[in-house]
């Protein structure tokens, strides 16, 4: 069983490269999450790229603007937009626009970024309206009008139920700005109400900070033998994490494995986080035997693991493992409460400093 040599070798590599290595922290991204009636779509925006657009979105989020606001223009393929319109006592009400922000071009509009809509003939127009780049609109995007600003992208599964919103019938609602209405359940007649609409509200993502109380053994509640090792380098902003199964004999060498061959026990991924939220690559280890040189292991890059932590209990673990097809997401919890405590402090005393920045 190859559970403690081959966690040793790869922590030994990961904190060797630590020691070497002088790396610049990465300021923290701020993460919102429109929610809407398909789920929800979280959202990393490019706080140092674009200052000056995540400051006039933000404004409009923390002034209420985005609340019960909804997706007016669908085109399938090529956008879903939002941040026009909201909907209250069964009428649609524009939303009160703050002086336009300066167009901060240079991000391209691929694929699951979101950007700034403007007026057309005025790359300094955009107030209050966003799209989401369902393709890659680079060609058409990028240099017209001045460049649309991209000013962050969808993270996590968001992009599902982007998708999930564009696949929706689309309506004319008596002409623009609503004649690429999409709509939920509308037979065509009759009124369109709240059900039929698609909102999207707008808020800010947890504040919590990942931090060294998370080191730990965590686990996933929903099956039985998987675990999860956790180390978080905080000066480097690096984290390092060992996802295994617990067996207690090897299998037989005809048992057929999704992963690796039929005695791999795990993956370890290694990178960096800011805020709440973590990017890793997967180090896929194969071979060896427990206590013993020969054979030796083998290790591979195989996918990425998205790590985000709602508090210092909890957190969700977003996978993708290309050379098997294998994607999901999975719930985290701690095994021990007794370093929560620590961890809670360690937040609080960050969200206190960014408070006072």
């Amino acid at each position: 069983m190859p559970l403690i040599r081959i966690f040793t070798g790869r922590l030994g590599r990961a904190v060797l490269t630590l020691l070497a290595s002088v790396t610049a922290a990465p300021v923290l991204a701020t993460h919102v999450v429109i929610q809407t009636p398909l789920g929800e779509v979280g959202v990393e925006l490019f706080d140092a790229a674009t200052p000056a657009t995540v400051a006039n979105f933000l404004a409009y989020l923390n002034n209420g603007a985005y609340t019960n606001s909804f997706i007016h223009r669908s085109v399938p393929g090529f956008i879903v937009q939002g941040g026009g319109f909201t909907f209250s006592d069964g009428a649609t009400v524009v939303i009160p626009t703050l002086p336009p922000v300066i167009n901060e071009p240079g991000i391209s509009n691929v694929r699951g970024t979101i950007a700034m809509a403007k007026v057309g003939g005025n790359p300094n127009s955009a107030t209050s309206q966003w799209f989401i780049n369902l393709g890659d609109n680079a060609a058409n995007l990028d240099n017209q009008n001045g460049g649309f600003t991209v000013f962050g992208e969808v993270v996590g599964q968001g992009m599902e139920v982007v998708d999930a919103i564009a696949a929706l019938p689309v309506w004319n609602a008596g002409g623009a700005p609503f004649n690429e209405l999409p709509l939920i359940g509308f037979s065509g007649s009759g009124n369109i109400t709240a059900q039929h609409l698609v909102f999207a509200d707008t808020t800010l993502a947890s504040h919590f900070s990942i931090n060294a109380g998370l080191n730990d053994s965590w686990f996933n509640p929903e099956t039985a033998g998987q675990g999860f090792f956790i180390t978080v380098f905080p000066d480097i902003q690096q984290l390092f994490l060992a996802w295994f199964t617990y067996e207690t004999g090897r299998p037989d060498d005809s048992v057929t494995a999704n992963l690796g061959e039929p005695g791999h026990r795990w993956l370890t991924a290694f990178g960096s986080f800011a805020g709440n939220g973590a990017n890793l690559d997967i180090e896929v280890t194969q071979g060896g035997i427990f206590d013993a040189a020969e054979p030796a292991t083998t290790q591979s890059l195989d996918g990425t693991i998205v790590l985000e932590f709602s508090d210092c209990e909890n957190g969700t673990v977003t996978y993708d493992i290309p050379s098997v097809n294998r994607q999901g997401v999975i719930p985290i919890q701690r095994i021990a409460l007794d370093n929560v405590p620590r961890c809670e402090e360690l937040a609080a005393q960050a969200s206190a400093a960014q408070a006072s920045q």
